[in-house]
């Protein structure tokens, strides 16, 4: 039987990154040339990736709920939808976003060059929203000085976290990603003594050791963004990086978080902005403002592959378009592993399945 791929969520994380967000022109041609790009992106990775092969270069591509409709039509991802303001002592905003192309590699060179051949592609069809070139800050830290990502789940636990299952069988070995640009006030930052910046993030800023449960303060970061059903915890995978740009005196973290629901993220954000219970929200947000909030649907590269520039897309059902599912924390028992079977010999997918069907 055949299987499909997925994109590389759950690949090892990299010293540098680009993440671009970009609004899809109206018309058809500015659809045609972006499908079109899809079915070549394999290639175009492996094509710059050869100029290092130990250069880790890798692309994660996703889609709007807009955009979706727009490229590919019925069927659509179960829990697509817009990113969802959330309004609480500060406030998780909602930004415009068709494509997020994730581009990560071991030196920004690789990052750069890919990027710029995808932008070449896509020249006149579309419009940036959001630019940020990322960096790995010394020994995995932010730039509030305490290390990010300590506690992502890796290999099977990596792939359970972020590869959809059995519950949206149609897009198995897809994911969910939700994208947040944070703008920190370091010199307010930098004034709050150590013993309060741990306390701020439940960590010990130097050995990077967690807090004891019962030193955590209720306001602390990950108190807050420990989620659990029925005394399991649900798991997300994050690849933010710092970025800056010293002479603008505008830097921060890009947090960019993949899940197989995107309630899970959603959940996270809740209690960070609104608190659980509410008034205990994350004080990191005294110092750090969200400016972007985006939720894209990261389908396979089997998927991604199989795209025809010209197809035509199937309507989605008012019922799928108009009611955005609300937030869901179920944790089906199947875990995804990155290559999934398809029964039936085709992908499955909209108008590709047809496509599959007569090769």
């Amino acid at each position: 039987m055949p299987s499909i791929v997925s994109q590389s969520v759950v690949a090892k994380l990299t010293r540098a990154a680009i993440f671009i967000v970009l609004k899809i022109n109206e018309g058809n041609d500015a659809e045609t040339t972006v499908r079109g790009l899809c079915a070549d992106l394999s290639s175009l990775v492996r094509g710059v990736g050869f100029r290092r092969l130990d250069g880790q270069l890798s692309c994660i591509t996703g889609f709007g709920t807009e955009a979706w409709d727009r490229l590919f039509g019925a069927p659509r991802p179960k829990e697509l939808h817009a990113f969802r303001e959330i309004h609480g002592v500060h406030t998780a905003v909602s930004t415009p976003g068709d494509i997020l192309f994730h581009i990560r590699a071991s030196s920004m060179d690789l990052c750069f060059e890919l990027a710029s051949h995808i932008m070449a592609r896509l020249s006149g069809h579309v419009s940036v929203v959001d630019e940020v070139h990322g960096f790995k800050y010394f020994d995995d830290r932010d730039l509030l000085g305490f290390v990010d990502g300590t506690e992502n789940p890796v290999d099977e636990a990596a792939a359970a976290a972020t590869l959809i299952g059995s519950e949206d069988p149609e897009f198995a070995g897809s994911s969910y990603v939700i994208v947040q640009k944070y703008l920190h006030d370091l010199d307010r930052w930098n004034k709050v003594p150590v013993e309060e910046q741990e306390n701020i993030v439940g960590r010990h800023k130097l050995s990077d050791i967690e807090q004891r449960d019962a030193d955590k303060k209720p306001y602390a970061h990950n108190v807050l963004t420990n989620i659990e059903e029925n005394g399991e915890q649900l798991q997300i995978l994050r690849d933010n990086m710092p970025f800056g740009e010293i002479g603008k005196g505008e830097f921060g973290t890009y947090f960019i978080g993949f899940a197989r629901s995107p309630s899970r993220i959603e959940k996270m954000l809740q209690n960070m902005f609104v608190g659980n219970p509410p008034g205990t929200y994350d004080h990191i947000l005294d110092f750090s403002r969200a400016v972007t909030g985006c939720l894209f649907f990261v389908p396979t590269s089997t998927f991604l592959d199989a795209v025809s520039a010209d197809i035509t897309p199937a309507d989605p059902s008012p019922d799928a378009v108009d009611a955005a599912p609300a937030p869901d924390l179920s944790d089906p028992q199947e875990t995804p592993s990155k290559r999934v079977n398809v029964p039936d010999g085709s992908l499955g997918i909209g108008s590709l399945k047809k496509k599959a069907d007569n090769e």
